[in-house]
């Protein structure tokens, strides 16, 4: 405990005065006639009980003689008071500063998002540490060079994308900062084939589901985080190195089986496709409405990765050929191919482009 209290600062420092003070009451001493017997001015002995002048060596001792409490004692008083007194100073000092920096902090940070999702307290002296940490700078003149670096290079297009950004990227480094807290297997490329039909069995039967997943990709050596993401976050996954090993985070923006899916094959396409050949990249995936952005290379290949992961181009062709498709032979098909119906009817409804369809088939990630 008493190497605890050295850390401590007090919300006040009690002046030796006041002890004085306390001591001639107890024995039921005025002011002036205490005054007279130590060779004080009235005036003198008040400035020292209001604070006003300290307890210096020579009236230690004089204290001593007439009350009989040692030197030590009174001097030790005045010691912890002028400890104390710039400890109080100190604080406050820190305070004013990271005042100053929090209103910056707010400006090029989401600190309502990160406040939402329990990292910070409100207290801009405990809760800067903590933006430092996620952003992994050590002063805020670096926070300029996480915002300008080129790896964000890669965000999808949108139409609000600057006043976004902010948030965007405080999304992002926060998913980043979960995964250097996860450890997981070597990452190896040869693990694609085996992981796809892992992944498929996982969603096929789709018990468990998002810890099955999770745990599916960190053995192949791939980190997975999912994060929800907050207002101005038209977000719906991101991919990274981390540590020397691939990282996805999702938001979950749906909660349905057939969103998860595409969306994290989706990530693993920008893994296999693009993050191998390229360690810095930093590749975003935003809800948008840009079909240009859509055109790029890179999203054409993740979206083709995915659709081919979950459903075999072959068996879709031959599924989907000159036919209306009904709740029952969704349901058929899945049986027969071992693909969630969630899964199917997703496809069928992005390449129909109705949404709207009436169905029965239960799309809740269980």
């Amino acid at each position: 405990m008493s190497a605890d209290s050295k850390t401590l600062t007090p919300a006040l420092a009690i002046h030796p005065g006041e002890h004085l003070q306390d001591e001639l009451e107890a024995r039921g001493i005025s002011q002036q006639e205490f005054a007279k017997q130590i060779g004080y001015q009235k005036t003198q002995l008040n400035e020292i009980i209001k604070g006003k002048r300290g307890i210096n060596a020579d009236l230690a001792l004089i204290l001593e003689a007439a009350l009989g409490i040692g030197a030590d004692y009174w001097l030790n008083l005045q010691k912890n008071y002028e400890l104390n007194l710039a400890k109080i100073s100190a604080k406050n000092q820190n305070r004013l500063e990271a005042l100053s920096l929090w209103t910056i902090i707010q400006q090029v940070t989401p600190v309502k998002f990160f406040k939402k999702q329990g990292m910070l307290s409100g207290d801009p002296v405990e809760d800067i540490p903590v933006i430092k940490g996620i952003y992994g700078i050590s002063n805020l003149e670096q926070m300029a060079a996480v915002v300008a670096n080129g790896r964000f290079a890669h965000f999808r297009r949108s139409e609000k994308q600057v006043s976004e950004k902010r948030s965007i990227i405080g999304w992002y480094k926060l998913c980043e900062f979960k995964a250097n807290l996860i450890n997981v297997a070597e990452f190896n490329q040869s693990v694609r084939t085996s992981l796809i039909a892992d992944l498929n069995r996982i969603f096929y039967e789709n018990e468990n589901t998002l810890l099955r997943v999770k745990s599916a990709l960190n053995e192949a050596g791939i980190k997975l985080v999912f994060q929800e993401r907050g207002e101005s976050m038209p977000i719906d996954g991101v991919s990274f190195w981390n540590g020397g090993r691939p990282a996805i985070g999702i938001t979950l923006r749906y909660k349905r089986l057939d969103w998860l899916a595409f969306t994290l094959f989706h990530e693993l396409g920008h893994v296999f496709c693009h993050l191998v050949n390229n360690s810095d990249a930093v590749i975003i995936d935003l809800e948008s409405t840009d079909h240009e952005y859509k055109k790029t290379k890179e999203e054409i290949e993740a979206d083709e990765f995915a659709r081919d992961s979950m459903i075999a181009p072959n068996l879709w062709e031959a599924f989907t050929a000159g036919k209306r498709i009904t709740d029952k032979q969704i349901l058929e098909f899945s049986e027969a191919v071992k693909i969630h119906p969630a899964i199917i009817l997703g496809r069928r409804c992005f390449e129909t482009g109705n949404y709207m369809v009436r169905t029965k088939i239960e799309r809740k990630i269980y």
